[in-house]
């Protein structure tokens, strides 16, 4: 397979260096030069099939001609250890839990992915590479978690100070080992600009072998894309059409979707649920795109004002508008929605969600007002990441899970900097070398 640079498609890569070499946005972001269609009999017998297995399917359809059947399965078999269940609330309302995983958040699926396949591509380095990853929130902790302590890769991960939960702070900052994590007095949209800014600087970025863990990375994005199939693989029937609603942030999660259905998923719509970053949303109404400045909401992890997965889109749909509306559809969502949607899920259906989960089910249920469809809408991060907001919507008791509590115990450590980029580059000079 080789993989295009969509801002100079003229370029083509293999695989090894869409991933360890992988840009921001600035430069361009690499998709595949076309997605491979799985057989009809896949999904014909989809039902049978465990998560596992279907990851293992989808990845040789994208991969196998760059990696081995063999290592293939090794880096299936170790990143998926967890469960990710589709539970029914209503006769056509599910929801796909993809908190299960090391970090109760759906970025391990990704991130324990992109850790083997990094693995398997740096196995012959003499040097080590360096992954930096800006997060608002679930990112940064499933890449330390998934990379910790990986022969010849060192993770850097930059986070909003004050902007993230306690429980993720505690996620994002008691890794070590080979795990920096810096604070950065700014917005995720700093934080994302430093990196791209370090990207940018080809001295800093050779020097340091620098690559992303971001959904920059397709090879973080890509796998995401396994979990459509499994859920569309367990709804008990598939006489109505599908819908999959998606709380949107850099749009990374519903790309995948869209890649999954490139590859022959036959779902109706994906539904862009956001918060009041609604870019995206303001884009398939108008036709235009104007990033704006980031609003600090409820939804953190969702507080990206210009999401670098958008022109993926696009490029998926050759940027007809008219094509990604016919796809995608869009609803954003204040904050005081969105907690009355966790009080309305615990009121009727006896579901307790995060802020997030209930963006995304706010979204379906605006789409589910005139469309009669099976929904399924993602439930990204377990409560206990948002458990004061939880309980006040839901005057519930948020159950932490055992693997998290221990994380309010540990001393935080973490390196405070500015969002000025030169503090930036000579930190990572200083650290670094």
């Amino acid at each position: 397979m080789n993989y295009i640079n969509i801002s100079n498609p003229a370029g083509k890569v293999n695989l090894r260096e869409a991933v360890l070499n992988s840009k921001n946005s600035n430069s361009g972001l690499y998709m595949p030069e076309s997605i491979p269609v799985m057989p009809t009999s896949f999904f014909e017998s989809l039902s049978k099939c465990s998560l596992q297995e279907i990851a293992l399917e989808v990845s040789k359809k994208m991969l196998g001609g760059d990696i081995s059947d063999k290592a293939l399965e090794k880096i299936v078999r170790e990143a998926f250890t967890f469960d990710i269940p589709l539970k029914q609330l209503d006769d056509d309302l599910f929801v796909l839990e993809l908190f299960h995983g090391p970090t109760q958040a759906f970025k391990d699926v990704g991130a324990r992915f992109l850790a083997g396949l990094f693995e398997y591509l740096v196995s012959n380095e003499k040097r080590e590479i360096t992954v930096l990853v800006a997060t608002s929130g679930d990112t940064g902790s499933a890449i330390a978690n998934a990379f910790h302590n990986r022969i010849g890769i060192r993770v850097v991960v930059l986070y909003p100070s004050g902007k993230v939960s306690e429980i993720q702070e505690k996620q994002l900052t008691t890794m070590g080992g080979n795990v920096t994590s810096l604070e950065i007095d700014g917005n995720f949209d700093d934080c994302q600009r430093l990196v791209k800014m370090a990207f940018s600087d080809e001295g800093l970025s050779s020097r340091f072998s620098l690559t992303s863990g971001n959904s920059i990375n397709f090879g973080r994005l890509f796998p995401q894309s396994f979990y459509y199939h499994y859920a569309w693989s367990r709804l008990p029937s598939k006489r109505k059409p599908v819908v999959f609603s998606v709380p949107s942030g850099n749009f990374g999660n519903l790309t995948a979707g869209l890649v999954a259905v490139k590859m022959g998923l036959p779902v109706r719509h994906f539904i862009a649920s956001t918060n009041s970053n609604h870019a995206v949303v303001d884009y398939l109404k108008t036709g235009n795109f104007n990033p704006a400045e980031t609003k600090y909401t409820i939804t953190n992890a969702m507080d990206v004002g210009n999401p670098s997965n958008f022109p993926r889109i696009l490029s998926l749909y050759g940027k007809s508008h008219a094509d990604v509306c016919s796809v995608v559809k869009g609803f954003w969502f204040t904050d005081m929605q969105t907690r009355k949607a966790m009080s309305e899920l615990q009121a009727h259906f006896t579901y307790q969600a995060d802020p997030h989960g209930a963006v995304g089910y706010l979204g379906l249920k605006k789409y589910m007002e005139n469309e009669d469809c099976s929904g399924i809408f993602l439930e990204t991060a377990h409560p206990a990441k948002f458990l004061d907001e939880v309980e006040k919507a839901t005057g519930v008791r948020v159950i932490i899970p055992d693997q998290m509590k221990h994380l309010l115990e540990m001393e935080k450590r973490s390196v405070r900097l500015s969002s000025d980029y030169g503090n930036f580059k000579e930190f990572l000079s200083e650290h670094l070398g």
